[in-house]
């Protein structure tokens, strides 16, 4: 692979406003090229470029083509960088009026040097706001893809897309459908903006020489343009890969802009500690319809904010995963306190989710085209959710977990979409851990509140599981679904307590007593007892119960706790 850095722009706006600058703060910068210009630290912009580039494991040659106007600037620059002297190529402008063009430049690096590889190109005098920028990533996924890349961020609202290119991309095949070189803001309704920034096959280097010869004229020879012409008329299959955060100094800028980034690199330098970011995921209970979100069916339930997990990320120098003193004990008071605890809890706790979701975090982003940055992190987790009783407790966990994760890399809700993300979640348990799991709890922790779930049967009949007569059932669990969604809506309480009460009868006759289990049965019987409907809310361990008389319930709670049960009210959360 080669990379090549294009500074050859004469920057008229940006010299010209140093030179004139009434003050005189920034006359020792007059001539300097933009991106030798100093920022924080006495860092450049270029700097920056050649760190993440100077890597043989990933590149063979490394080129810098300039002006005749600034060549010896970038020529002191390199003797005290130790960039080789004979990669600086002099495309041989020295004004505005006779630069080739960023397209015509690239074009002369190819011809003049002929090699015979695949190019990455940037513009080395823009910069990317987040400097833990992975340039590996951007490599990876273009070896992946096979086809010519385009790098793009999402603009801020209220960005002139008149400055930039804008392109359409396909969110399946990550393929740019349409590039827009600076277009009026009506044009698209996208504001995914793509700079100078581009990987190319070596098998598609020859169409800048044929672009060139039908677009003469100077102010058609920007990349933007030849990206617009490859992709809109040529019609070569060019992918995209986002960057989760922008770039500053693009193009023209003027003073201001440069004093604005400064300030920005200070505020950088001198911030305090980046602050840990907290996300918590609730418990759910299943109120109508489960266990048919396995099966081709419809439920109904909600988020309680009663119990939940927390899971707490920061930056570090490792990647860290911190173990829960209580649900990933690796001390034990004796070895029948090990036995003890292993019996009853098992050896599964909470750190495998963790780790799971990390690792399906790392392999969505890359397959998805979306370049993390360069960033390590420790993460903890603390739940309340009660074991084995079937409030989605380990979900919980991965929900927020998955939170965390996109906070830390800046990913916004259109890069991993609600829908996709409850998909996400259960398949961090189905393929990752072997957890058995239907989609319910990591819908209704994903919206969160109070949620009605249609499952599709497209969806049922393509994983191919069930038999005839579960499948039956599962379309009554649907019907009182449908009904205790009217109840709900029209604040009939004694409909939606007949309902809840039909629902568990109903899984009773397909499950059979001996698999729900005589502690199940006795919370149900118990609590039928005092006139309450009642229900499991999820796999069983726990049940919930509506009782509409206020009397009933006091003594209710009374013989569940006689009876050795623990009974809570339940709180329910919504956004």
């Amino acid at each position: 692979m080669i990379c090549v850095l294009l500074v050859a722009g004469h920057g008229t706006l940006l010299e010209s406003e140093i030179k004139n600058e009434a003050t005189g703060l920034y006359s020792h910068l007059v001539g300097i090229p933009k991106a030798l210009l100093p920022g924080v630290g006495g860092k450049k912009i270029l700097d920056f470029w050649w760190k993440v580039v100077n890597m043989r494991q990933l590149f063979n040659e490394v080129y810098l083509i300039t002006n005749a106007d600034k060549y010896k600037y970038y020529e002191r620059w390199a003797t005290a960088n130790d960039f080789p002297v004979e990669n600086i190529i002099n495309d041989g402008s020295t004004t505005n009026k006779t630069q080739l063009g960023a397209a015509a430049d690239l074009e002369l690096v190819v011809r003049s040097k002929r090699f015979n590889d695949d190019v990455m190109v940037v513009a080395g005098d823009m910069l990317c706001e987040d400097l833990n920028f992975d340039i590996a990533e951007v490599l990876k996924f273009f070896k992946f893809k096979k086809g010519e890349l385009a790098i793009y961020y999402e603009m801020e609202a209220g960005g002139k897309t008149e400055s930039r290119g804008i392109v359409e991309v396909c969110p399946i095949t990550h393929r740019i459908t349409k590039f827009y070189e600076k277009p009026s803001a009506d044009a698209t309704e996208s504001r995914l903006a793509s700079v100078v920034f581009y990987c190319f096959q070596n098998k598609t280097l020859p169409t800048l020489g044929e672009y060139l010869k039908h677009y003469p004229l100077v102010e058609d020879r920007g990349l933007g343009k030849y990206m617009e012409w490859l992709i809109n008329k040529a019609k070569i299959t060019v992918f995209g890969m986002k960057l989760p955060t922008g770039f500053q100094l693009i193009g023209q800028v003027d003073l201001s802009e440069y004093k604005k980034w400064l300030v920005h690199c200070s505020s950088k330098q001198h911030s305090p500690t980046a602050k840990s970011i907290t996300c918590r995921s609730y418990a759910r209970v299943g109120i109508m319809g489960n266990p048919s979100d396995g099966f081709h069916g419809k439920t109904i339930a909600m988020t309680i904010s009663n119990f939940w997990a927390d899971v707490t990320i920061y930056e570090s120098k490792k990647v860290v995963l911190i173990p829960h003193p209580l649900n990933d004990p690796t001390e034990f008071g004796s070895l029948q306190d090990l036995h003890g605890i292993s019996r009853k809890e098992g050896y599964l706790g909470g750190l495998r989710l963790l780790q799971a979701t990390c690792k399906k975090f790392y392999q969505y982003c890359s397959e998805q085209g979306i370049a993390l940055a360069k960033r390590n992190f420790t993460l903890k987790y603390d739940t309340n959710i009660p074991r084995q009783v079937g409030l989605a407790g380990s979900s919980a966990i991965v929900s927020a977990t998955l939170k965390c994760l996109m906070k830390f890399y800046d990913l916004i809700d259109d890069d991993l979409p609600k829908p996709l993300r409850a998909n996400f979640i259960l398949n961090v348990e189905t393929e990752e851990l072997i957890i058995t799991a239907g989609l319910q709890d990591r819908v209704v922790q994903v919206y969160e509140g109070l949620v009605y779930m249609d499952f599709s049967k497209e969806q049922m009949e393509k994983q191919g599981y069930g038999d005839s007569d579960v499948v039956a059932t599962m379309k009554t669990f649907a019907e009182l679904t449908d009904l205790a969604k009217i109840a709900m809506e029209s604040r009939n309480w004694h409909g939606l307590s007949e309902l809840m009460n039909k629902n568990f009868e109903l899984r009773r006759s397909i499950y059979t007593d001996a698999c729900l289990g005589q502690g199940n049965l006795r919370m149900v019987q118990l609590g039928r007892k005092f006139g309450s409907a009642v229900k499991l809310p999820g796999s069983g361990g726990a049940v919930i119960g509506l009782c509409l008389d206020p009397d009933n319930l006091v003594e209710l709670k009374k013989a569940f706790q006689e009876a050795g049960f623990v009974i809570c009210d339940v709180v329910p959360y919504g956004p």
